[in-house]
């Protein structure tokens, strides 16, 4: 980029913040108050495709903490044929305006900008829901995404998609959006610009002229109903990374074409093909396991050849990555959309000199799973009920006692001392953590660790008490005469019911030892969580043969789908054995080995196999003791109303003697780490 170019994507007012995401970015007429955004992208938090009070909520307090620009939409429908089935916003009518400036009246309420995305998906659409409509595309292909065939568009739905952009951009602007940007990607303006999937020979096919032909009409067409003032942006593959796709010559070609004619006032890059949801996941949702800014290099090489101003999000989760990715010219714009996801305060806690405490992505990809929820932030998709910012009790000062040190008794705890309370927390074993501490352990979910990192500073910095090596008895409680208790003592291995159980090991027995066993292990998965699959691929990258028995009929149903695909494709690389819907019956010695009895779940049919060690996952049996030990001495007899844990209620006042009792986490149920957490914070904020 040439020094005016720099000069124009930067502005004079660049060097007012000394941290250089803290500068402003001017965008056309719009100026963005510092150089973080939350890219659009899918919630789940619609209300009949209709951004309403929990979609804006969610978006609302990102905005409360300071960023510059908050994307939304996640490719909003434009058309009646672009439906993938999922929670798409729906921008096909007039009556979206109203809501559009409600949105916007609540964003620009707090001093940041708002930008939608429009998008046809073309051929990735699903001919299965909604009208039931064919999906269409540049040409006849078969989409791996969905399993549709396409229909090749002809001269009336090419002109009918460009009215259609052009209707919804008149929407966003009537709204008083702030701006907006279409996708390429591998929806269907990046279809065309694809070698790969469009094999037209019109003047919509064959060379970079023609296929850029229909990009060019449709923000030809926006440009025609928004005005050339109006900050017009594109979400833009840079590099399809395929021998046969759009390579980066060609994409800086097009990208070119369009700051030339002054068609887009901003190029927000992606790298890579959305083909597939392996490849959407891999290079638009970078997981756990990829490196930090995985594109920024390509993106940055991509920057230096246009004058207009660069945004990129992937994967760019902690601060120190995103300052880097400025302070070293490779964007304009740092997109941190899971990051705000974890923690919506970040710009605030920036500003304020409080990075330390910024509650870290750690890259669990457990947002993709139903509605937007991070792993260990619970309040995130909840605004409406939880809050984001915890605020002082109006009765503070009691005494409170909690009983393990896991996810959800860190939780609890440090909710509690942000209410103002006196925290004591208890725990067993020599340092806090709980299982996460063993979940850890294996290579491929070695970031948790974070989550319980983050809580141990913060309850170091809120003052709470922490007891390590303390077996908590009814007597240890009762002498603290608390206020308050919250039972977060978790659960132990519950190895189901299979026969000659203590011939096998559980999954804790091998991530906390994965020495032990012999070289053929069998893995057997009662709950298609993490547990089994991580130790099997654990397992098998240290040289163990490896057979994955599951009672599903797949691999990892409950996890969300880049975890499930992580897991499957690194069985595939490691040659882990999948034997799916069976149930392991029973073990036996043999020899000195384990023979192994499997039924089928479906036939009842039986098949016997022989290894040297059997490894079984089944969730946890609660650690109940105490919990039933302190009930007699309780105010509450340990009663928790359903309604507390659904925002709809507050605890009643205590009646007499004695103190509140509840119980969260694995302690009332095997669950998930998510659920732990939600569990502490959404009890604890009541009192």
């Amino acid at each position: 980029m040439n020094e005016q170019g720099n000069a124009s994507a930067h502005g004079s007012a660049a060097q007012t913040e000394k941290d250089p995401l803290l500068r402003p970015l001017q965008i056309g007429r719009l100026t963005l108050r510092n150089r973080i955004m939350s890219t659009s992208h899918e919630t789940d938090l619609d209300d009949r495709g209709y951004p309403l009070d929990a979609y804006q909520r969610y978006h609302e307090e990102k905005a409360r903490g300071g960023l510059a620009l908050t994307m939304f939409g996640g490719s909003a429908r434009i058309s009646a044929d672009t439906s993938w089935g999922g929670s798409q916003l729906d921008f096909t009518s007039d009556d979206i305006i109203p809501v559009f400036r409600q949105f916007a009246d609540r964003i620009h309420g707090h001093g940041a900008a708002l930008m939608c995305q429009i998008s046809h998906v073309g051929r990735r659409a699903n001919a299965t829901v909604g009208a039931w409509l064919p999906a269409i595309g540049p040409s006849h292909s078969r989409e791996d995404y969905n399993r549709n065939f396409a229909r090749e568009m002809d001269r009336h739905d090419i002109l009918r998609v460009v009215r259609d952009f052009a209707a919804a951009a008149r929407r966003a602007k009537a709204g008083g959006l702030d701006g907006l940007e279409a996708m390429t990607g591998g929806h269907l303006i990046g279809q065309f610009l694809s070698p790969m999937v469009n094999r037209r020979t019109d003047e919509f096919g064959g060379s970079l002229e023609n296929r850029m032909r229909f990009l060019r009409m449709v923000y030809e067409a926006i440009r025609t109903e928004v005005g050339d003032d109006y900050p017009l942006g594109i979400r833009y593959t840079i590099d399809e990374d395929h021998p046969d796709g759009l390579g980066f010559a060609e994409a800086v070609e097009v990208a070119n074409m369009l700051e030339r004619e002054r068609l887009v006032d901003f190029f927000n890059c992606i790298f890579g093909r959305f083909d597939t949801r392996q490849n959407l996941l891999i290079y638009n949702i970078p997981g756990m396991n990829a490196p930090a800014g995985p594109w920024l290099s390509q993106v940055g090489a991509f920057r230096a050849e246009t004058h207009l101003p660069v945004f990129h999000a992937a994967k760019i989760a902690d601060i120190a990555t995103a300052r880097h990715a400025v302070s070293a010219g490779l964007v304009d714009m740092v997109g941190m959309t899971r990051a705000h996801m974890a923690d919506p305060q970040i710009v605030n806690k920036l500003r304020q000199g409080r990075e330390a405490e910024i509650r870290p992505c750690v890259g669990a990809s457990h947002c993709l799973y139903r509605a937007a929820h991070c792993i260990h932030n619970a309040a995130t998709s909840r605004e409406t009920w939880l809050p984001q910012v915890i605020t002082p009790s109006s009765h503070p000062g009691r005494k409170a006692v909690v009983v393990g040190g896991g996810p959800a008794g860190l939780e609890a705890a440090r909710v509690l001392a942000e209410r103002g309370h006196r925290v004591l927390l208890l725990e067993a074993a020599d340092r806090l953590g709980g299982q996460l501490v063993l979940a850890a352990k294996a290579d491929l979910r070695r970031d948790l660790i974070g989550i319980i990192e983050w809580r141990v500073a913060e309850l170091e910095r809120l003052g709470v008490t922490v007891r390590l090596n303390s077996y908590a008895e009814a007597e240890d409680v009762l002498a603290e005469a608390p206020d308050l208790v919250f039972i977060a003592t978790g659960g132990l291995p519950d190895m189901g019911a299979v026969q000659g159980q203590h011939l096998a090991l559980s999954t804790w027995d091998v991530l906390a030892n994965p020495a032990q066993g012999g070289q053929d292990v069998l893995v057997y998965d009662a709950t298609g969580r993490h547990p089994a699959a991580s130790t099997a691929v654990q397992l098998a990258r240290m040289g163990r043969h490896v057979t994955f028995v599951a009672r599903d009929p797949s691999v990892a149903p409950e996890m969300e789908i880049h975890s499930a695909l992580t897991y499957r494709k690194a069985f595939a690389e490691q040659g882990v054995a999948v034997v799916l819907e069976h149930e392991v019956v029973s073990v036996q010695e043999s020899d000195g080995k384990r023979l192994v009895m499997l039924r089928h779940l479906l036939t009842g049919q039986a098949i016997f196999q022989t290894h040297d060690e059997v490894v079984i996952e089944h969730g946890t049996t609660p650690m109940a003791d105490l919990f039933d030990a302190l009930r007699p001495h309780s105010a509450n007899d340990g009663f928790t109303p359903i309604d507390m844990m659904t925002g709809s209620a507050t605890p009643a006042a205590r009646a007499g003697s004695g103190f509140d009792l509840h119980r969260i986490g694995d302690a009332v149920s095997s669950r998930s780490v998510h659920a732990a957490i939600l569990d502490a914070l959404r009890l604890a904020v009541h009192f």
